[in-house]
């Protein structure tokens, strides 16, 4: 993997900014022709810097006004455990993020729903059928500050 340059770092730059950019407008903003512009780009992908492109949407706008994390704590923290409540958790797409923790929680989890009526059908029906899920602690998002997470539109 090679280092990364002031090019390229403008090229990620400009793309986290608005992935939609032709090459040709990336190439004018970093004073490179499209042709060595798009080898780089190419390159950053293929090296892993470029992961994928997606677009932020407006979770409120499509009926999703509630944004909650959501601590879980498992009862055991074998292997096993822990592998079937990462592969359970995945399949909700009402989850946009799955962190492991260390310290007194084993999972933060970034939710999105419609309300706490919602929230609360997720959690009875869909999250408490994981099994070994010793507790479950939320927090409701007062104010969202910095919004740069894909959202699945159903």
């Amino acid at each position: 993997m090679e280092k990364l340059d002031v090019l390229d770092c403008r090229i990620l730059n400009l793309l986290q900014k608005d992935a939609s950019l032709h090459v040709k407008d990336i190439a004018n903003a970093i004073g490179l022709s499209p042709s060595p512009t798009y080898e780089r780009i190419n390159r950053l992908k293929r090296e892993g810097f470029i992961e994928k492109y997606v677009v932020l949407v407006n979770r409120e706008k499509l009926g999703k006004q509630l944004l909650v994390l959501c601590t879980v704590t498992l009862k055991q923290q074998s292997m096993e455990t822990l592998t079937n409540f990462e592969e359970a958790i995945q399949q909700f797409t009402e989850v946009l993020e799955v962190l492991c923790l260390a310290g007194s929680h084993d999972y933060l989890l970034k939710i999105a729903v419609k309300d706490v009526n919602d929230y609360h059908s997720f959690v009875m029906n869909r999250l408490s059928t994981i099994p070994n899920i010793s507790n479950l602690q939320s927090s409701f998002v007062l104010k969202e500050i910095k919004h740069e997470t894909a959202l699945e539109i159903e």
